[in-house]
């Protein structure tokens, strides 16, 4: 190589490395201009729009309708082509009893692997509805056909679930966006699966919880769901918990898109991340520890401080990001705190997690509905069994594992074992059934994070207003005072 030519690779190289490092910091300065965001968005909605302008173009030409003739393709390759199908498959797999195949995946930890993984797939992979059948719902919801409401739209969903599926989409205006479409048929499977629930119950309660009220049970199970298939409900929901957590150090929460939300779909900002088995997989043992934190923190803060919470707690639900950052995606199932709800349960949690009192306990469990008067329980029996899922809120460290929660599943199960007594005078308040079941999910995400912490400490923070016991809980306090001041 040449002298010059020498001087010339150098030169070009120092040159691209300037033109580097002043893209870097002008990207840098203007990031967040609102020209730059403006200029950004008009040039992909210019893109988008041009490539749908061919595509429209060649099928004119080719004399096929483009959508139709793809959907009817893609159509072939699903189980479930009519409103008829759905129904169908919401019957025998979505709506309430999917829901309960969500939660026994993941939280019970004394399952065989190989059954954990078969009932997994029920978290976040639910067999889809047609193509077809999502853009009809989208049609009648909002007047067109997807393919002329947005510049572009996923035909295959990237999530399925138990009440509607999640298909990516682009607005006119260049936002990227995530719409939830609600399965047709699904209200009639969900009433019919609360009716099988409510034999269960009774059955349940026959065999082994001889005080429970079951039809208080089905009827909170039943409010819950039938609110669940409200997305009117959930799109107030996502804007009232977008609100609470505005500007939170570490909880996310997608901004609700109004203008493509009806009572059949919600859409919000879409939000890339990582699922929980990719975080589970890459993450460090730092950040695992700290998106576990977020998610026990998201769930304190809204049933303590703001009386309602939500209710779904399986990691399909959440993404992860690599900051240990965690998005919460769906708000359908929320609890929320009726009056008295909550101070009617909070002496049971005062009189065993603050004062470790059995017999204190016992009597709060009378006057809230877990034991009826004249039970004649030792208050100790009482005491040792209800503490099984709370021993990280009883010591001053803990790790949670997934071998305590299939021994801590044992000992509350085991209806021959020591505490049999216990079990069978026992009554869940209907009120109560909801927050169980955020208590045993989150558990469960903990266990599988390993996560460890001064527990009892970080829940007295929310029961007691005590001082905060980790940087997370001071990074909270900080921005909670913030959030109370403006």
């Amino acid at each position: 190589m040449k002298k010059t030519q020498v001087v010339s690779v150098a030169a070009l190289a120092a040159l691209a490395t300037g033109l580097a490092a002043a893209a870097t910091k002008a990207k840098a300065a203007t990031k967040d201009s609102p020209l730059t965001s403006r200029f950004s968005r008009s040039a992909r909605v210019w893109k988008l729009s041009a490539r749908n302008s061919a595509r429209f173009a060649v099928s004119r030409a080719r004399g096929i309708g483009s959508a139709a003739d793809r959907r009817a393709e893609l159509d072939e390759q699903f189980a479930i082509r009519t409103a008829e199908d759905v129904a169908k498959e919401l019957g025998e797999m979505k709506g309430v009893l999917m829901k309960a195949g969500q939660l026994i995946s993941f939280i019970f930890e004394a399952l065989p692997d190989d059954a954990q993984a078969a009932l997994a797939t029920l978290q976040a992979d639910a067999a889809p509805m047609a193509p077809s059948l999502a853009a009809g719902v989208v049609q009648s919801e909002l007047g067109s056909p997807p393919e002329r409401v947005f510049l572009d739209w996923t035909d295959l969903p990237v999530a399925a679930a138990s009440i509607g599926q999640v298909h990516r989409a682009v607005t006119p205006d260049g936002r990227d966006i995530a719409v939830k479409v609600q399965y047709p048929g699904v209200h009639h499977a969900i009433e019919s699966d609360l009716d099988a629930a409510e034999a269960m119950y009774a059955m349940f309660s026959m065999m082994m919880l001889k005080g429970l009220d079951a039809k208080g049970l089905v009827d909170e199970l039943r409010a819950r769901m039938r609110e669940e298939l409200d997305y009117g409900l959930e799109a107030r929901n996502v804007t009232e918990f977008a609100g609470h957590f505005s500007g939170h150090p570490w909880v996310r929460v997608p901004a609700l898109v109004p203008e493509y939300s009806t009572a059949k779909l919600l859409s919000t900002e879409w939000v890339d991340g990582m699922t929980f088995d990719q975080f589970r997989a890459s993450a460090s043992p730092d950040t695992k520890q700290r998106a576990a934190e977020v998610i026990w923190r998201f769930a304190q803060h809204a049933i303590v401080r703001h009386r309602a919470f939500n209710g779904d707690p399986h990691p399909g639900n959440y993404k992860f990001h690599h900051d240990g950052s965690v998005t919460f995606l769906d708000f359908g199932l929320v609890k929320r705190w009726s009056p008295g709800e909550w101070e009617s349960l909070l002496p049971t949690l005062d009189a065993l997690i603050v004062q470790r009192d059995p017999d204190r306990l016992v009597a709060a469990m009378e006057a809230s509905g877990f034991l009826r008067e004249g039970h004649g329980l030792a208050s100790e029996l009482v005491f040792d069994y209800v503490r099984s899922p709370y021993i990280p809120y009883l010591t001053d460290e803990f790790t949670f594992t997934r071998d305590w929660m299939a021994e801590t599943l044992g000992t509350i199960f085991d209806v021959q074992g020591p505490h049999q007594p216990v079990i069978e005078a026992l009554n869940m308040p209907p009120s109560f059934v909801i927050l169980d079941r955020v208590v045993w999910g989150v558990s469960a995400i903990l266990g599988k994070l390993e996560a460890h912490g001064p527990w009892r400490a970080m829940l007295l923070e929310y029961l007691i207003d005590s001082e905060p016991a980790t940087t997370m809980g001071a990074d909270e306090a900080t921005w909670l005072a913030g959030a109370r001041r403006r």
